[in-house]
């Protein structure tokens, strides 16, 4: 991402400065004293070729932004540089009538909207890309930025007083866009060599302790979290938490108390497992197999375990109608898959075998046994686990599954699945989720946005990275049907009138009781929480 940025700012100033050659091939503009802009006016012979520059410059521009990966309280100085790109895109497509400081004819007979839209857009521009340079400038304190920076603001304040005093506007103006084409290549320059190892970039994000496990997003601290001691075999807590801990590997226990307190359980060697408090809630990240960092987990409740499983672009939020229901009597784990939710984005492309991973890590160790509710394409990790890990499973509880088709995985697919999780820490993608992800997910689901969760850029990547790769998950979770049985475990499917065949299709394969309720949707967890949390609670007929 960095190196794509770097491109488009380094395209950005090489296209800007296409009025070099406008100096040989539009010799009525006065190189002295007429504006660099009066080489695409309308009655220029050449307004094409620099009215597309301009608009490719701005495109560029805007397109090096989105693809900077987020770096912390860099974000003014972006949007300031995004709107310069805007409005020299804006330039470009509404040129001046005429040469306005070289014709002396120019304007007598009035002018068009689309002058007056060119002067105010590169006025407005000229203003956000000072804005942009001393923003950034200050953020990074780069003395080579504010050298720039003050140049340009003197190049400006020249133009500005030569406009005034009729001679000399056009050497200024040129100056100016030199400055600014030069600053461009320097953050060019400046996002290939040092802002990979800059130590003021975001990390993933960190959940602080809050409501329903984790909420608000805050750094957590690494000795907030209870720690492995490989010498001794045992984990210790903070001060004062009370929790529940998953190993990688599926091993499972109970750590309390105060700092110093040992766990009642020792983990596998050497390795830091999942955990999530059981205190009323408070969850926090935690470490599993399957990749994706520290995944936001939230524990409720004590009794048999019930593993909560999300479809695609879902969050945990939208389980707690469920989970509510069920964590009376049961031990309830809702999570969030990279990128989703809170937790922080994927380092890698989805897979059937990482999911069924993430499962088996958050699920209690053999002998006790889980239920696992699954939802959407999440019914088929949960399947893939039933088959794999069959002493692990008590119930199966099925959500409106999808279904897995026979459409054969394709390599474009997969190829840009690998860029998703990059992209889904870009400026671009933060923009966008701001824009558009609050209201499509009301739209959707019918319920705000408590958490801000759809409005992180890493969620649209992790939707689109989650749906590139149902094909793959689809043909792996076909290959195992064949290579492993399901096992003799109660399972329910629960459908509306959408879909029925497929899905009746799936409980006839599975030996499932069918539960179809009436309507339509696919959102059972929120129109029908209660016939889902009944399906768990109790043993289905099977």
């Amino acid at each position: 991402m960095f190196v794509l940025a770097a491109a488009a700012l380094i395209v950005t100033a090489v296209l800007g400065s296409a009025w070099i050659t406008g100096q040989f091939t539009t010799p009525a503009v006065d190189r002295t004293d007429g504006y660099v802009s009066e080489l695409a006016a309308r009655d220029q012979p050449w307004t094409r070729l620099f009215r597309v520059s301009d608009a490719l410059s701005g495109l560029a521009c805007l397109a090096g932004v989105a693809l900077v990966p987020r770096v912390a309280r860099e974000w003014p100085g972006w949007l300031a540089l995004a709107a310069f790109g805007l409005l020299v895109l804006a330039a470009g497509i509404f040129p001046l009538d005429c040469a306005a400081l070289s014709d002396p004819l120019c304007g007598r007979r009035g002018t068009s909207p689309g002058h007056l839209a060119h002067t105010l857009a590169r006025v407005l521009g000229t203003l956000a890309v000072l804005a942009a340079m001393a923003l950034l400038s200050e953020r990074w304190r780069s003395r080579v930025s504010w050298l720039f920076t003050w140049l340009t603001v003197a190049a400006t304040l020249f133009t500005v007083v030569a406009v005034a005093a009729g001679h000399g506007a056009g050497l200024a103006h040129r100056a100016q866009l030199t400055m600014i084409a030069v600053w461009l290549v320097y953050v060019a320059l400046r996002l290939l060599i040092l802002d990979g190892d800059d130590p003021n970039a975001e990390a993933g994000p960190r959940i602080a302790l809050g409501r329903m496990g984790g909420v608000g997003g805050a750094r957590v601290r690494a000795d907030d979290a209870p720690r492995w001691n490989a010498a001794e075999r045992t984990w210790r807590a903070p001060d004062g938490v009370t929790g529940a801990w998953t190993g990688p590997t599926g091993d499972a226990g109970a750590w309390t108390g105060s700092a110093g307190d040992a766990g009642s359980r020792a983990g596998p060697a050497g390795e830091a497992g999942a955990w999530a408090g059981s205190d009323g809630g408070t969850g926090r990240g935690a470490e599993v197999v399957g990749g994706g960092g520290r995944p936001h987990v939230v524990v409720q409740g004590a009794g048999p375990t019930v593993l909560i499983t999300a479809g695609s672009a879902g969050a945990w939020f939208h389980w707690e109608a469920v989970a509510a229901l069920l964590r009376a009597a049961h031990r309830v784990i809702r999570f969030d898959r990279p990128g989703l939710g809170l937790s922080p984005g994927p380092p890698a492309p989805p897979t059937l075998y990482a999911e069924v991973a993430r499962l088996a890590a958050l699920s209690p160790a053999h002998p006790e046994q889980v239920t696992v509710i699954a939802h959407g394409v999440a019914c088929w990790h949960a399947e893939a686990f039933a088959r794999l890990h069959p002493l692990r499973l008590a119930k199966l509880v099925l959500v409106a599954p999808a279904c897995a088709g026979e459409g054969r995985p394709r390599a474009a697919a997969r190829a840009a699945g690998r860029w998703l999780p990059a992209l889904g820490g870009t400026w671009g993608a933060t923009a966008l989720a701001r824009v558009a992800g609050p209201a499509a997910h009301r739209l959707l689901t019918g319920l705000p946005d408590p958490y801000g969760v759809y409005a992180m850029g890493k969620v649209p990547a992790a939707v689109a990275g989650e749906w590139l790769a149902r094909r793959d998950m689809a043909a792996d979770l076909r290959k195992l049907r064949t290579a492993q049985p399901f096992p003799d475990v109660p399972v329910t499917v629960i459908s509306t009138a959408g879909g029925a065949g497929c899905r009746r299709a799936l409980a006839s394969e599975l030996g499932a009781e069918h539960v179809r309720l009436p309507g339509y949707g696919r959102r059972l967890q929120l129109s029908s929480p209660q016939a889902v949390a009944d399906a768990a609670a109790t043993r289905p007929n099977t």
